[in-house]
């Protein structure tokens, strides 16, 4: 049984709201002269418009293909979420600090999210948006904690350990990341 029905946007089963494994957008590819060294990329209604430059090998072009369209699913997919709101909800549950700013960010790469307690702002990876909302959440919640604890210290492990599925949400993200060390 799930504990999130209290939270937006969560159903009874938990199951995710998973992106696509057909990008729901048709893919247009051009190519230019003029275009030396990057690659480009917007979506205009359905269709995402990427471009290439003219040098580019059809295997850089497959390439370029996957990698933005997986970028643009995942931004689609967070779309999903209202940040904002989600943590505001978060943050009282759990008698947490908000933080001034929170957003997705789509550079990175070996983190989860993260958080500068300093200026108070966090950072979540897109690459979280297809999964389940309990693990973004969990995610959410430690970086909240973090605001109170820069360190993942006893104290800091209290704080995240107030949200029921963190060990779970751990596991999974474990996971997901292949090698087992890295879920802040």
């Amino acid at each position: 049984m799930s504990d999130a029905p209290h939270l937006p946007g969560l159903g009874p089963d938990d199951e995710p709201d998973v992106v696509p494994s057909t990008p729901s957008f048709v893919v247009e590819v051009t190519r230019s002269a003029k275009r030396r060294k990057t690659v480009g990329a917007h979506l205009v209604g359905g269709v995402l418009r990427i471009a290439l430059p003219s040098w580019m090998s059809k295997a850089d072009e497959a390439h370029w293909v996957r990698e933005m369209s997986g970028r643009f699913e995942r931004k689609l997919s967070a779309d999903r979420f209202q940040l904002d709101e989600r943590v505001a909800m978060l943050a009282r549950r759990y008698d947490l600090q908000r933080p001034d700013s929170i957003r997705w960010n789509d550079d990175m790469r070996s983190r989860w999210g993260s958080c500068t307690p300093s200026q108070r702002t966090i950072r979540i990876s897109t690459r979280l948006a297809p999964f389940p909302d309990w693990v973004v959440d969990y995610v959410i919640v430690h970086e909240l904690a973090h605001l109170h604890v820069p360190a993942h210290n006893d104290e800091f492990w209290r704080l995240v350990y107030r949200y029921p599925k963190a060990e779970r949400a751990i596991g999974y993200l474990m996971a997901k990341s292949g090698d087992g060390d890295e879920v802040d």
